[in-house]
C-alpha cells in the first residue's frame, strides 16, 4: 500500500492545527482567571495599607510612611519578606496536616469570587445558585485552620483550631438563613439575578431597606466568619498565644494573613451584591450609562463605570469592618457562642418564616 506524501503532510497539520486550537481555548479559558486573582491580589494590598492607615488615623499614630508615596508598598515589602524567610516545621507534627491547612483556606476562599458579579455581565461564572455555592465552599476554609492546629503539634494551636471550627458553625448558619431570605425576595439564587431584581426602583430597591434585620444579622456574622474583633477569638493573644497559626512562619503564616484579608474583601463584596444593589447607581430612573449618553451598559466604558461603583460601595462596608476592629472590645468564647446560638439564630429564623410568610400573601 502506497501513501501519498502530500497527505501524511495534510494529517500532520491538521493534527498540529487541532492541538494549537485545543491550547488556545485553554488559555482563553484561563486568561479570565488570572486576571480575577491578579485584581483580588492588588485588592488585598490595597486593603492592608488602608487598614494601617485608618487604624493609625484611631490611636492617633502616623502609620506607614516610608515605603514608597504614603507608604503604599508598605503591604508588599511585608509579603516579600515573609516570602524569604525560612519556613520552620515542627519536630513532631503531622507535616502534610501542617503544610496543606493554609492552601485550603485559601483557595476554598478564592473559588467564592467566581459568582461575584462585578459589573453587568462581568461575573466568572454565573451560575443559577451561586449564593450557596459561596456558602458551601466557605464552609471549607475552618477545616484547613482545624488540619493546621492539629498539624503542629501545639495544645494552643489545636484549642485555636477548635474554636475556629466552632465559630463557623455557629455564625454560618444565621448567615446562611440571611442568604435564603434574600433569594425567596428574588426568586433567584444567582447573584446576578439578586443584583437585577434590585435596580428596578433604584434606591429604594436595595434589600437593605427590604431586610433591615437580616442585614444586621449578615453584617454581625460576617465579622465573625472573617474572625475580625471583636470576634478573633480563634487566635487571641493572650490566651492561646497566636491560635491556629502560632507555630507557622515566612510564606505560610504569610498565607493566613492573605486569607483573612481575602475572606474581608469577600464578605464585603457579598454585602454589596446582595443589599446594596451590586454595580447599580442606585438613582431611581436614571442609570449612569444614561447619564453619560453610552448606549450599552455592557461597553467597556458601561463595564468600568459598574465595577467602580461595586468598588465604592464594597470599600464603605471595608472601612466599616476596620473601623469596627479598632473600637469594640473583645468578647469571651461564651459570649461569642451564646451571641450565635442564642440571638442571631432565632433571630434569623423569624426572619426567614416573616419573608415567605409575605412571599406567599402576595402571590
Amino acid at each position: 500500500m502506497i501513501i501519498d506524501t502530500t497527505e501524511v503532510q495534510a494529517i500532520n497539520s491538521f493534527s498540529i492545527l487541532e492541538s494549537l486550537k485545543e491550547v488556545y481555548g485553554t488559555i482563553w479559558i484561563l486568561i479570565p482567571v488570572f486576571i480575577l486573582i491578579f485584581g483580588i491580589t492588588i485588592g488585598v494590598l490595597v486593603i492592608v495599607w488602608f487598614e494601617r492607615e485608618i487604624s493609625a488615623g484611631i490611636q492617633q499614630r502616623i502609620g506607614p510612611e516610608y515605603a514608597g508615596p504614603l507608604g503604599i508598598l508598605q503591604a508588599l515589602a511585608d509579603g516579600t519578606k515573609l516570602l524569604l524567610k525560612e519556613n520552620l516545621l515542627p519536630a513532631r507534627g503531622d507535616r502534610s496536616l501542617f503544610s496543606v491547612g493554609p492552601s485550603i483556606a485559601v483557595i476554598s476562599i478564592l473559588l467564592s469570587y467566581s459568582v461575584i458579579p462585578f459589573s453587568y455581565r462581568l461575573i466568572l461564572v454565573d451560575l443559577s445558585n451561586g449564593v450557596f455555592l459561596w456558602i458551601a465552599i466557605s464552609s471549607i476554609a475552618p477545616i484547613g485552620l482545624l488540619m493546621s492546629g492539629y498539624g503542629s503539634n501545639n495544645k494552643y494551636s489545636f484549642l485555636g483550631g477548635l474554636r475556629a471550627a466552632a465559630q463557623s458553625i455557629s455564625y454560618e448558619i444565621p448567615l446562611t438563613l440571611c442568604v435564603l431570605s434574600i433569594s425567596l425576595l428574588s426568586n433567584s439564587l444567582s447573584t446576578v439575578d439578586i443584583v437585577e431584581a434590585q435596580s428596578k426602583y433604584g434606591l429604594w430597591g436595595w434589600n437593605l431597606w427590604r431586610q433591615p434585620i437580616g442585614f444586621l444579622v449578615f453584617i454581625i456574622s460576617s465579622l465573625a466568619e472573617c474572625e475580625r474583633l471583636p470576634f478573633d477569638l480563634p487566635e487571641a493573644e493572650e490566651e492561646l498565644v497566636a491560635g491556629y497559626q502560632t507555630e507557622y512562619s515566612g510564606i505560610k503564616f504569610g498565607l493566613f494573613y492573605v486569607a483573612s484579608y481575602l475572606n474581608l474583601l469577600v464578605s464585603s463584596l457579598f454585602v454589596t451584591v446582595l443589599y446594596l444593589g451590586g454595580w447599580n447607581f442606585s438613582i431611581p430612573y436614571l442609570s449612569v450609562p444614561d447619564l453619560f449618553g453610552i448606549k450599552a451598559k455592557d461597553g467597556v466604558l458601561g463595564t468600568t463605570i459598574g465595577i467602580f461603583i461595586t468598588l465604592a460601595k464594597t470599600f464603605l462596608f471595608l472601612f466599616i469592618f476596620i473601623t469596627t476592629r479598632w473600637t469594640l472590645p473583645r468578647l469571651r468564647m461564651d459570649q461569642l457562642l451564646n451571641l450565635g446560638w442564642k440571638f442571631l439564630l432565632p433571630i434569623s429564623l423569624g426572619n426567614l418564616l416573616l419573608t415567605t410568610s409575605s412571599q406567599l400573601l402576595s402571590l
